[in-house]
């Protein structure tokens, strides 16, 4: 969509002027984001399309993997510090990505990064603030391409996957606890490790 200035401006699509869009996350191939939450405390994990899983970095999710250590040059907003060795040892077992996203009225910020075989092996890629961009070459889109998601038809592989579904943390953590509900403790969404 291109504004009163001519310039590109992303659009999310469905979704009206004004409305923002904020995540931290945590995004991997279910087997793996599922084994590696158990072990960090107040992990929560939402199931994503095309094989994927998203762990939203929460307040107790940030203290519980913090290891004191300065968050490091990777330029995130809230990648606790030391986070990013943590990352690299699941990486180990399949790539892992860690993303951010903050958006208002289609105006905003995304920074992306995936490890894989211990290594950080793409970004940080990050795009400033009032930038338009197409979202086909995202930072996230190119991060989820590098975990394996595909783009469809009409959509690039953020929406392919289903990152547009809820529009903050808290989203994903309230979709968590309605499918835990849902599932009535056999264990077929989310996990959860209480401290």
């Amino acid at each position: 969509m291109r504004d009163a200035s001519g310039e590109m401006r992303l659009q999310w699509v469905g979704k009206g002027p004004g409305v923002g869009y904020v995540l931290q996350a945590v995004i991997a191939g279910d087997e793996l984001l599922s084994a590696a939450a158990r072990d960090v405390p107040g992990a929560r994990v939402a199931p994503l399309r095309q094989g994927l899983s998203l762990m939203p970095m929460t307040d107790e999710v940030f203290d519980g993997v913090t290891d004191g250590s300065s968050a490091g040059d990777l330029g995130f907003w809230r990648l606790p510090g030391g986070f990013e060795r943590l990352l690299a040892q699941w990486s180990v077992s399949g790539p892992a990505a860690y993303v951010e996203a903050e958006y208002f009225g289609g105006v905003g910020e995304q920074r992306a990064a995936v490890w894989a075989d211990g290594a950080l092996v793409l970004g940080p890629l990050d795009v400033p603030t009032k930038k338009w961009f197409s979202r086909t070459v995202s930072p996230i889109s190119q991060a989820l391409g590098r975990l394996g998601a595909r783009r469809g038809l009409r959509e690039d592989e953020f929406e392919a996957v289903g990152l547009d579904r809820h529009r903050d943390n808290e989203g994903w953590i309230s979709s968590i606890d309605t499918l835990r509900e849902r599932s009535c403790g056999r264990g077929v969404a989310g996990s959860s490790r209480s401290s």
